[in-house]
């Protein structure tokens, strides 16, 4: 069983230097509903019996420009990682700030962030357990900072990972082989 992971194309939107925290979490919510931009992809030659998209449209728009039409299958259990501002304050903080104080919060299960790292690590469980139940070669669009989480997953359940990356490029992919015993 082969799975091939490829993070969405580069979002179109631009990200502001500074924020406050309404703004941050207004952000947030508008680069989810962004469109990518088009970009040819270099993406290994697969055949797939399952193409996965998360919920966001960037993911479906990446399955179209790089398979074309398909019957892609969209889950949230493969959705990035929500990210929402770490404290409230109405004065302007980088962006930096917002990115990894949440992210901070998220890895310590904070009840700030809309999730935590043990719900993320749950979800990518389910939908890795859902495919080794379909046991078909496929394809997953879904999003950095998740792959992170789905690869680790992927490794515990007895995966092979190649192309392995500290922080994965927009269109960039990762292959995942099920590692026979």
């Amino acid at each position: 069983m082969k799975v091939v992971l490829i993070r969405h194309g580069k979002v179109n939107f631009k990200w502001e230097s500074w924020y406050t925290s309404d703004r941050f979490d207004e952000a947030c919510m508008q680069y989810d509903q962004s469109h990518i931009m088009k970009a040819d992809y270099s993406i290994p030659d697969a055949k797939c019996s399952g193409y996965y998209i998360s919920t966001l449209p960037r993911t479906r728009e990446t399955a179209q420009n790089i398979f074309g039409e398909q019957d892609y299958i969209s889950t949230d259990l493969i959705n990035e990682v929500p990210l929402s501002a770490s404290l409230y304050s109405g004065i302007k903080l980088p962006l930096l700030f917002w990115n990894i104080s949440g992210r901070i919060q998220w890895y310590f299960n904070n009840s700030r962030q809309k999730e935590s790292r043990l719900q993320t690590e749950k979800r990518a469980r389910q939908f890795v357990k859902m495919l080794m139940e379909k046991n078909e070669d496929c394809v997953v669009v879904t999003h950095g900072f998740f792959m992170h989480t789905l690869v680790a997953e992927l490794k515990r359940m007895d995966f092979s990972i190649d192309n392995k990356s500290l922080k994965y490029a927009n269109g960039e992919y990762v292959i995942a082989r099920l590692c026979l015993m």
